[in-house]
């Protein structure tokens, strides 16, 4: 199965749902990655708060970094390769990417 790996933008959590006003996005976003990891797909997610030495380790993320600017997070890599970048994609977008069928 792949590997999916979520670089995110730096916040408290990668829930969003901390804090007095959830962020709705994040909320869907977990749930769609929920849904991939019980379909057999090796989910990990990053936060540069916690966990800065995963972004300077994983050359795509660091080298689009570079040229970008932290403004492109979140990334999502697929077995090692952008997939995503900029904004939060749907469960649908990733089961495709994953070569899943949306339910």
């Amino acid at each position: 199965m792949p590997i999916l790996q979520v670089f995110d933008p730096p916040m408290c959590c990668s829930t969003g749902v901390c804090g007095p006003d959830p962020n709705d996005a994040l909320v869907v976003f977990s749930g769609a990655l929920r849904w991939l990891q019980r379909h057999g797909v090796d989910v990990t997610r990053h936060n540069p708060a916690s966990n800065p030495e995963a972004f300077m380790d994983t050359p795509a993320v660091y080298d689009v970094l570079m040229r970008e600017g932290q403004d492109v997070l979140p990334v999502v890599l697929v077995d090692g390769t952008i997939a995503f970048k900029g904004k939060y994609p749907s469960r649908e977008a990733l089961a495709e990417r994953v070569g899943l069928t949306p339910a």
